[in-house]
């Protein structure tokens, strides 16, 4: 203990307080680890049995180990919940990695019928459910995001060794832009290698760049296209006794028409776009979302007529959007866009909202977005939106193409690939 206390004194004489800071609470949530992990250790026996009894009582045909660094109880609720819930759905006994960002889950948690939050900081936790999931002999695999940053490649290896398969859900153009960081992180890079030269690993693309990349490196075999996709169900029902905040409130009493964008504020939103449609003077242009960088308050911050009221829970995001008037996705087209198979597209399906996008290949697919190729065609649409409100064939074709995107859809296209091998 002194050890490591003249350690951190050194290191706040040498580095100041954030690094001591950071240092003392790395090494606190170690201890509480630690700590946890002794409780496990002293009641080995009740928690081999809890994981055996999942095992054993279950109604599933194969086990995923989802490790992520996203977290559930996420405000923004994307592609990995809505993934996990709907493998629970196709026979798939699913143990989700939780965070301690954002889940209060010391050890393991049912959600749902074949869906389990898990903790994979308690080592020792982990081992025991690794040991059962063995002794049990079901087909069993291992999936992970392209841009996770945590697992190691070696981790990975000790997954494929105990006889698991890889599934690789490749969602993003790899940058280090996305990634927030000068270089593209060593675990990201080590895994995609790793991937792109065995074509016995799983590979799911959600967007056809990412598969004519993938199809270059290392062929068709065990690839599936499975874009994003809507929660259909969720976003037909609304809140009829909700209450707006003030700030919304605000701007439903201007009167304009409501252009509405909701999602990540970084550099590949075209600031340029929407100032041009700003300046037109005919909308309220509200923005929901996260600042990713200083983007929007170097472009957007003191125009006047657009709105950034911050983020909103996904449970209640669809209130709000039900609201606007049109809905839109201003991005710039550049290598992350023409790779990105946005969520919010199928959502805004859902909605029976009209869209306008930029010229995103993925969102050329469909008949019910309308597509700004320049800033000019962008802002006519924006008003020709207007006129499609009410437009019932229009609002059809909505529901149809939110219908085909419904997440139930995509989770069946990973388990239809990896069952053949069953």
């Amino acid at each position: 203990m002194k050890d490591k206390i003249s350690k951190l004194i050194s290191v706040y004489k040498k580095d100041g307080f954030k690094v001591f800071f950071k240092k003392c609470c790395n090494y606190i949530n170690s201890n509480y680890f630690d700590k946890v992990s002794l409780k496990v250790l002293f009641n080995r026996g009740k928690y081999k049995d809890i994981i055996h009894d999942i095992l054993n009582n279950s109604n599933y045909d194969r086990i995923i180990i989802w490790r992520s660094t996203f977290g559930y109880n996420v405000p923004l609720f994307q592609r990995p919940q809505h993934i996990a819930n709907n493998l629970a759905k196709n026979r798939c006994l699913v143990f989700y990695e939780v965070t301690t960002m954002t889940d209060k889950v010391k050890l393991m948690e049912k959600l749902n019928d074949n869906l389990y939050l898990f903790n994979f900081n308690n080592r020792l936790l982990s081992k025991i459910l690794n040991e059962e999931i063995i002794n049990k002999g079901m087909p069993r695999y291992v999936e992970i995001y392209s841009t996770d940053w945590k697992m190691s490649i070696n981790e990975l290896f000790n997954y494929l060794d105990n006889g698991y398969k890889l599934i690789y859900e490749y969602i993003d153009h790899l940058s280090a832009e996305l990634s927030g960081t000068k270089n593209l992180p060593k675990n990201i890079l080590d895994k995609y290698n790793y991937v792109m030269e065995h074509d016995n690993t799983y590979v799911v693309a959600t967007a056809d760049a990412l598969m004519d990349e993938v199809i270059k490196r290392r062929g068709k075999k065990n690839l599936v296209y499975s874009s994003n996709g809507v929660d259909y169900n969720f976003f037909k029902s609304f809140d009829e006794e909700f209450s707006f905040d003030a700030d919304f409130n605000k701007v439903l009493s201007i009167g304009k028409p409501i252009v509405m964008y909701y999602g990540a504020l970084a550099n590949w939103v075209d600031y340029d776009l929407i100032k041009s449609l700003a300046k037109t003077n005919k909308y309220s242009i509200v923005l929901f979302g996260v600042k990713y960088d200083s983007s929007f308050d170097d472009n957007l911050k003191s125009v006047n007529n657009v709105f950034f009221l911050g983020k909103r829970d996904y449970k209640v995001l669809k209130n709000y959007a039900r609201c606007a008037d049109v809905l839109m996705i201003p991005f710039k087209i550049n290598d992350i866009t023409k790779s990105t198979s946005p969520v919010k597209i199928f959502e805004y399906m859902a909605l029976h909202k009209p869209i306008v996008t930029t010229n995103m290949p993925e969102c050329r697919k469909y008949r019910s977005v309308m597509i700004g190729h320049d800033k000019k065609e962008f802002i006519e649409l924006i008003a020709k939106a207007m006129d499609m409100r009410v437009d019932s064939n229009y609002i059809k074709l909505l529901d149809k193409e939110a219908l085909e995107n419904d997440w139930s859809k995509k989770a069946k296209a990973i388990v239809d690939m990896i069952k053949k091998d069953e």
